[in-house]
């Protein structure tokens, strides 16, 4: 066997290796930005779940709180915001601006129920009213799951991004356009805390 064949064997088996590599760190960054698109459609499917509860907290509400409109017009405004950015982060997750306005428009809901709920404390037959109770109820338990659905989203965003990063996998996400994928995280305490929904 003469030098030049071996020469080419080795070097054909080491771009072979260098290729099977490739794939398979191209098709790990396929997979983990699956994984973190698939957990963010668990949260889309609670938003979703808040959102249709929302109309009906504020409909049950709007008999005992004639004099609140303003409050009442303002969870409406939020929730439809809400769900709009909802809608566009659902369409790519991948897409930083888009979570970014699905936070801020979070964060407005967030705060226009929290008015909701404080100024609903001063209705005692409201707060006494079932309709009320087990709608207030469910968007606790609601609130729960997001969480819980967050967390789960935010892990798979973590495993992606620490995997685009390390080196050489950075040199492939380079090169197809892997891009960072945010994280669905809450910037100050207020909105970290579920909207107080305590009737009793």
């Amino acid at each position: 066997m003469s030098i030049a064949l071996v020469l080419l064997l080795v070097l054909g088996g080491g771009a072979l290796l260098i290729g099977l590599w490739l794939i398979g760190a191209y098709n790990g960054l396929v997979t983990l930005r699956n994984r973190f698109k698939n957990a963010f459609a668990q949260i889309d499917v609670q938003l979703k779940r808040r959102y249709d509860l929302i109309p009906n907290l504020v409909e049950t509400a709007k008999g005992y709180l004639k004099h609140e409109r303003e409050t009442l017009e303002a969870v409406i405004a939020a929730r439809n915001t809400a769900y709009a950015a909802s809608k566009a982060a659902a369409a790519n997750p991948a897409d930083a601006a888009a979570m970014k306005g699905l936070l801020g428009a979070e964060s407005g809901l967030a705060g226009a129920l929290s008015r909701l709920m404080v100024v609903s404390e001063a209705y005692p037959d409201l707060k006494a009213n079932q309709n009320m109770m087990q709608l207030t109820e469910e968007l606790t338990s609601t609130e729960n799951k997001i969480s819980f659905a967050r967390q789960a989203y935010n892990d798979a965003v973590t495993g992606y991004n620490t995997t685009r990063e390390r080196f050489p996998t950075n040199l492939i996400a380079g090169i197809f356009n892997f891009a960072e994928a945010a994280l669905f995280q809450v910037d100050n305490a207020a909105e970290r805390e579920a909207p107080k929904v305590k009737f009793s």
